[in-house]
């Protein structure tokens, strides 16, 4: 399928990515979505399998690389491999800014799609920019701090509290970041996922699909993930149309609760399940469920209301 490699600068940085024009467009305005993936990936893992399906619908699809990470710039100032939430929905909204721009893009329909962290972005900023009108998050993350309390040992709750602040003073004095594995082959190692599902996942699809990919993230993006809480977001999402798609087996992204804060949105929603854990819906038959619910939802609320 054909694509078109993209840049858009902002606040001083560029951000590179791909769009995907509609499948069988004649020209002129289209709807299109807007896809940024989750904790430290990069769009090369999977995202242009999703942009395709979409794509082949009718959609126009904008992909990108969170600022720092993969082939974009960092924010000046920012160091890379730092994952900072509420940079990353600045630029979804630049993004959306851009996307809009666009001649091939009606403005009017523009929907937003994000998985795991990405999601959790994605949920935030269609709570908070109404340019939004349709969304999509899956195997999200709801909550920083109850995430973060299942990954890190209790034991270990104290000295992570004393390294972000030794962390925070060195910077401070012109030090460069502490960095920490992204995922280890060792359970009990230091690393941001410290699950097995987490390092099958990351080692195979970097070595597939993205040998660029950088096994490593700043310290502090634990804390900034630590004070995360994008459930709260989700009440604000209505009126615009929400699909989530959860895994209920999730056991890095927590599905239980990512199924209670289904509860918590308005109508318009809508539920989908995958099953199997937090990466199985990037493949497979969790991927035909995942992105096939994505497709139908952004057909229905972009394509056919036009």
């Amino acid at each position: 399928m054909a694509r078109e490699d993209i840049e858009f600068t902002a606040q001083g940085t560029t951000l590179r990515g791909w769009f995907y024009p509609p499948e069988g467009s004649a020209g002129g305005e289209a709807p299109c979505v807007v896809l940024q993936h989750g904790f430290a990936a990069v769009k090369e893992m999977w995202l242009d399998r999703y942009a395709e399906v979409f794509a082949d619908a009718g959609l126009g699809v904008l992909v990108y690389d969170h600022p720092g990470f993969g082939a974009s710039d960092a924010v000046p100032g920012s160091p890379r491999q730092e994952i900072d939430p509420w940079q990353q929905i600045r630029f979804i909204q630049h993004a959306i800014t851009y996307a809009a721009s666009r001649p091939d893009v009606d403005a009017e329909r523009i929907g937003l799609w994000g998985s795991s962290y990405g999601a959790a972005n994605a949920y935030v900023t269609a709570a908070i920019d109404r340019r939004v009108k349709a969304i999509v998050g899956q195997v999200p993350a709801i909550s920083g701090s109850r995430h973060f309390r299942e990954l890190v040992r209790i034991d270990n709750w104290a000295g992570m509290d004393a390294m972000f602040a030794a962390e925070r003073q060195s910077i401070a004095a012109g030090g460069e970041p502490t960095m920490i594995p992204v995922v280890a082959e060792d359970p009990t190692a230091v690393a941001a996922l410290p699950t097995p599902d987490s390092h099958q996942w990351f080692t195979a699809t970097s070595q597939e699909r993205a040998p660029s990919w950088r096994n490593e993230v700043t310290l502090l993006t634990m804390e900034f993930f630590r004070g995360y809480e994008p459930g709260k977001y989700v009440p604000l999402i209505a009126p615009t149309p929400l699909l989530m798609v959860l895994a209920p087996n999730d056991r890095l992204a927590a599905g239980e609760l990512a199924t209670a804060a289904y509860e918590t949105a308005a109508h318009p929603k809508k539920l989908e399940l995958v099953p199997g854990g937090h990466f199985d819906a990037y493949t497979g038959s969790g991927f035909e469920i995942s992105s096939g619910a994505a497709r139908d939802w952004f057909v229905e609320h972009l394509l056919r209301k036009s």
